[in-house]
């Protein structure tokens, strides 16, 4: 679904990825974890073809996404907070995403009410526009918003900061139930080793950009991931 090659990235004279190789399944559920600086979000940055790499390329479903933008109706992410549009409230937001994704407003608002439960009752129905509510909420929406229109591959940073303890476990739900049930192929960065070794099927490790560990999650992964990053 997802192949790397010769990938690389500097700024000036610092080289801040390199991957020679790296395969995703359709499918799968991958994790990302390293330490600030590894080049994680980086690595999402080039496969959004939200920066132009210095060597190589990434191809998801046979496409290079940085030659063509055929890879986009099938692909959706969520980054940061400026992935939103923050003088919209969120039902306008979800909406207008809907739109791009050839998606009514009763299909959106079917997929949305799928996760009141993810809401709290603190994002519809709230007449606050993005921009106004908590991190929290902000990320709560635009996971959501990334579900919209039945994406093959959905990409998300850091999905668990700055979520409460209740809804870090429904999403660790939602996650499973993408990946096993349905099939989509998410990718995850994240520095929150247990979330990640609970969600993912498979677990990649950079440091100053170069893969070092590519682990099949077993009931092992966790304590080697913490031995690693406590050397």
């Amino acid at each position: 679904m997802i192949t790397t090659n010769n990938l690389s990235k500097k700024y000036a004279n610092n080289l801040v990825l390199h991957i020679e190789a790296l395969e995703i399944p359709k499918g799968q559920s991958f994790g990302l974890v390293g330490n600030n600086g590894a080049g994680k979000t980086t690595y999402f940055s080039l496969l959004l073809d939200l920066i132009q790499p210095t060597t190589g390329y990434i191809k998801s479903n046979e496409i290079q996404v940085n030659e063509s933008e055929d890879w986009k109706p099938f692909t959706s992410a969520f980054i940061d907070e400026s992935f939103l549009i923050g003088y919209l409230t969120a039902e306008e937001y979800f909406y207008f995403i809907g739109e791009l994704r050839g998606q009514n407003k009763a299909d959106v608002d079917k997929l949305v009410s799928q996760f009141e439960d993810f809401f709290h009752g603190e994002i519809l129905g709230q007449k606050k526009y993005l921009r106004d509510l908590s991190k929290g909420n902000q990320k709560k929406a635009g996971i959501v918003a990334a579900l919209i229109g039945n994406p093959e591959v959905i990409i998300l940073d850091e999905p668990f900061a700055n979520l409460d303890p209740t809804t870090q476990i429904r999403l660790k739900g939602i996650i499973k139930d993408l990946a096993e049930k349905q099939g989509v192929t998410v990718l995850i960065s994240s520095h929150d080793l247990m979330h990640v070794t609970d969600v993912c099927e498979r677990i990649v490790v950079l440091d100053k950009g170069e893969v070092v560990k590519d682990l099949k999650t077993s009931e092992a992964t966790l304590k080697e991931l913490e031995a690693h990053f406590s050397n």
